[in-house]
């Protein structure tokens, strides 16, 4: 670290402390030069996870817009608040695991739609006739027979 008084880089720390929120930590240093003393704080950089967009576009991961989606999917079905916090808990803690800083909203949607499909048919359907922008009732109906057949075989 560079002393701020007389430019010197070498240092000892004096003492060492977490914040509150245990993200950030105070470090007391003293110059070996001119023995003054100052303070410096060290916190994590954080990359944001960015999701790419169909169109390309690139934004900041949001855990309440994902909740969003779900909530407005499972709009008055018997679907748990909890359940669906464990599920963007999964989607998030699959960003958080993966090596790469981008994930498609590909990846993100077809996640969700397998985690609704064992939680809510109905729920499921909902989402993926947003999320596959389905563009008439034939579609609808032909992700609806699809949902049939895999439950009867």
């Amino acid at each position: 670290m560079t002393c701020p008084f007389c430019g010197n880089k070498t240092d000892k720390v004096v003492d060492s402390r977490e914040s509150k929120e245990a993200d950030v930590i105070r470090r007391r240093r003293e110059c070996l030069a001119c023995e003054r003393r100052f303070t410096t704080y060290e916190r994590i950089d954080e990359v944001p996870y960015m999701v790419v967009k169909k169109d390309g576009r690139r934004e900041k991961f949001d855990r309440q817009k994902v909740l969003a989606g779900l909530l407005k999917a499972c709009e008055k079905r018997p679907v748990a608040m909890a359940k669906l916090a464990e599920v963007v808990d999964e989607v998030e803690g699959r960003l958080l695991d993966s090596p790469e800083r981008e994930i498609p909203t590909t990846d993100i949607g077809e996640l969700l739609m397998d985690r609704l499909r064992s939680l809510d048919k109905i729920a499921y359907v909902r989402f993926a006739s947003v999320y596959r922008n389905f563009q008439d009732e034939e579609d609808l109906f032909n992700e609806i027979k699809h949902l049939i057949r895999k439950k009867r075989g």
